[in-house]
């Protein structure tokens, strides 16, 4: 399906970028193939460990399944040793979203990913990215320094970007946001004064253009998150938003049918000020790449 980006969307998303005011945020769907998506993982548990409920492809209820038959860690480590056997992508294909969003002059990039990609990937341009990871629960703040605490005068740029998980990464195990009740604890924390967000993402999430990459609409923790990010931003300071989506059907579905939802969707996200480009992550950024290489949208050094 074409996209639906608009030429004054582009180069308004385009401007953003050369600004440096504009923040990425991955999803799954942002590494595929290099890592299966949640729903083929969390098939690949639910027939590993003969999961009796329903939605075996629901990664969070297979997990807090998971959770109660052994410990909370078991299904963290399931997720970790399946994302460890993973090859990296190839960061210089023309279409692999990290190695293009790494040739942007960004500063902050949000994930809810557990891998290292991207850090990987703005690493392979010459750039020294630093990791960090939302401390979430009570373990995370006493047992994990952040560089926002160990250097005060450190301002993420484009030569020393910030790669934020906000879901934990998989050098914590953990930090993993993974279970029901992970999410439940995440949710209730992410707005509380104990666990506050470094003040540099919080400039990134209600400052900049967020770029959702490689989530579906589907998901219902993404709706969470994604409606937690976006209202609390004051309407006349709000920026707009875009966000890459696939059409949460099967291929085979009647074109009708897919119009249809598409109708839905585009008005879901119009009500939230969200532009939505209609493709995978890789046509996106294949097509990201040729329109910033044409307006001199070079890489930050």
């Amino acid at each position: 399906m074409p996209s639906t980006l608009s030429e004054t969307d582009w180069t308004r998303l385009l401007a953003r970028i050369k600004r440096g005011n504009c923040t990425p945020f991955l999803g799954a769907g942002a590494a595929y193939p290099a890592l299966p998506l949640g729903s083929t993982l969390a098939r690949e548990m639910a027939e590993r460990h003969r999961y009796p409920l329903d939605n075996p492809h629901d990664l969070v209820r297979v997990a807090q399944y998971l959770a109660v038959e052994n410990d909370p860690m078991f299904p963290k480590e399931e997720v970790l040793d399946r994302i460890g056997s993973a090859q990296p992508p190839n960061f210089n294909l023309p279409d692999e979203p990290h190695g293009v969003l790494a040739d942007l002059p960004l500063p902050v990039y949000m994930t809810t990913n557990y891998d290292d990609f991207m850090v990987r990937g703005l690493s392979s341009r010459g750039k020294q990215p630093k990791r960090e990871l939302f401390r979430w629960n009570s373990d995370l703040t006493k047992n994990y320094t952040s560089i926002f605490d160990t250097r005060a005068d450190y301002q993420p740029t484009p030569a020393e970007p910030v790669v934020f998980h906000l879901h934990g990464h998989n050098e914590v195990p953990e930090s993993l946001v993974l279970t029901e009740d992970d999410y439940l604890d995440f949710l209730v924390n992410l707005s509380s004064d104990r666990y506050r967000l470094p003040h540099w993402i919080e400039r990134a999430l209600t400052g900049s253009t967020l770029l959702f990459i490689g989530y579906s609409l589907a998901d219902w923790n993404f709706r969470v998150l994604f409606r937690g990010l976006v209202r609390v931003r004051e309407q006349s300071l709000r920026y707009g938003n875009f966000m890459v989506q696939v059409l949460p059907l099967p291929a085979e579905a009647p074109e009708e049918e897919r119009q249809r939802v598409q109708r839905y969707l585009d008005k879901y996200f119009d009500e939230e000020k969200v532009r939505v480009y209609w493709g995978t992550a890789t046509e996106f950024c294949q097509e990201l790449r040729e329109r910033a290489t044409a307006e001199g949208v070079h890489r930050g050094s």
